[in-house]
């Protein structure tokens, strides 16, 4: 079988198409959610916190040198990479739980299983027991 022949069936399997529109659509929340932070939610946060800009805020490690920038550690940034973080797990968990709760709405209850069967020699022997017991009483 060729390279290429191989490769296509692996491709055009259900679970690899699936995967690939999973992390497309995936990266195009995450790009929703990152705007949704930094546009709507991170501003209003920052006016209660004093006007505060959350990309903004860095530590200067060390005075810029001529013609460089300064080395800065950037933690408003990382802040508002957690806020993102936490909003895409978050709507993550829902719709899991929302799945699941499909899941197991469309199952049906586990039916007690049947007792298994009884060999003829054990059937014959509770027979006798049940028949010497109906003659005592």
């Amino acid at each position: 079988m060729s390279f290429l022949k191989e490769f296509k069936e692996f491709a055009m399997r259900g679970n690899v198409m699936d995967l690939a529109v999973g992390v497309i659509i995936g990266a195009s929340f995450g790009k929703i959610v990152s705007s949704l932070v930094a546009d709507v939610i991170m501003p209003p946060v920052g006016m209660l916190l004093g006007g505060v800009d959350f990309t903004s805020l860095k530590l200067t490690l060390a005075a810029p040198i001529e013609g460089m920038k300064s080395a800065t550690l950037n933690y408003g940034n990382f802040i508002q990479t957690l806020v993102d973080f936490t909003i895409v797990a978050f709507a993550i968990f829902l719709m899991v739980k929302g799945i699941n709760a499909l899941k197991r709405r469309g199952e049906k209850p586990e039916e007690p299983a049947a007792p298994p069967p009884v060999p003829p020699d054990v059937a014959l022997l509770t027979e006798i027991r049940d028949l010497l017991k109906a003659r005592q009483a």
